[in-house]
């Protein structure tokens, strides 16, 4: 018996249930021209917005509202950027920090799912672990990163373990709260059906919490980034996006401040784009 099969009975006996006691109008779906009109709406509203932004700051530059040192034009960005791209700059700087948050991220989900599921499922576990957790929570990861550097030394190790740290208590808490909410009706009628610990995760547990789960990951991925720009501010290095934002902003150098920035916004982005593919095919695999 599977998680599919359970709710397949669900709905027939809702459906059974509703035609035998209901005789409420169903309302009219929606016409096509009316879903493309608000697909097309979900597309323009931000990017009219981000019209409107631009031409704000391109307004408040050419006409002097503000002083070019403290917001360049978009031109002297788009240039910065530019150079940055063809020579390479961006990409070397950008892999480093890839490299930096996906190892944190990676070691995280392979701590933070069986943690929290630890969490959901015994109590005496849950007491245990979770008052360090909440306290380790509560030490700003900015005041760690000094230690990981006496202990560790400088370079890409003490930002991944760093890293890890930013992107962990999230992923449990919410890893946990996924287990913590399944429905209970199709639990217990697994368990009526004689499932045992491991066809009950797998096949009933797990798909069922999966959203949560995903949306674990999908936080994760993104705070990721968070947890590498942290770590290289605070490690003093050359190398990453992060520490490209101290050289820049030491050589007083907005224009290619900004320009980082976009490119973090970017690397955001497609990792949120990654964390939303993985979402669509848990679902096909497991819903």
């Amino acid at each position: 018996m599977s998680v599919t099969m359970l709710r397949e009975g669900e709905r027939e006996a809702s459906a059974q249930e509703l035609a035998a006691s209901s005789s409420l109008p169903v309302p009219r779906k929606r016409t096509q021209a009316s879903k493309t009109a608000s697909r097309l709406l979900t597309i323009l509203a931000p990017v009219l917005l981000g019209v409107a932004l631009l031409g704000g700051w391109y307004l408040s530059t050419t006409r002097g509202l503000v002083a070019t040192y403290e917001l360049p034009p978009p031109s002297d960005v788009w240039t910065s950027l530019w150079d940055g791209l063809t020579s390479g700059l961006f990409l070397h700087m950008a892999w480093v920090t890839i490299q930096e948050s996906l190892g944190g991220f990676l070691l995280a989900v392979m701590i933070a799912l069986p943690v929290g599921f630890g969490l959901a499922k015994w109590r005496l576990f849950a007491a245990t672990v979770y008052p360090y957790l909440a306290a380790g929570q509560a030490i700003p990861a900015i005041v760690i990163a000094p230690f990981l550097v006496v202990w560790m030394g400088y370079g890409m190790g003490p930002t991944v373990v760093l890293c890890f740290l930013v992107v962990l208590f999230p992923m449990i808490i919410m890893t946990a709260l996924g287990f913590q909410t399944l429905d209970p009706v199709l639990v217990d009628a697994a368990r009526v059906e004689g499932a045992s610990f491991w066809p009950m995760l797998t096949r009933i547990e797990f798909p069922l919490a999966l959203p949560a789960i995903m949306a674990a990951v999908r936080t994760g991925l993104t705070l990721s980034v968070v947890g590498a720009l942290v770590g290289e501010f605070v490690t003093s290095t050359d190398q990453g996006l992060g520490a490209l934002v101290q050289i820049a902003k030491n050589q007083y150098d907005v224009p290619l401040m900004f320009a980082t920035v976009l490119i973090l916004a970017v690397l955001a982005a497609i990792f949120y784009g990654i964390t939303w593919g993985l979402t669509r095919l848990a679902e096909a695999v497991y819903m």
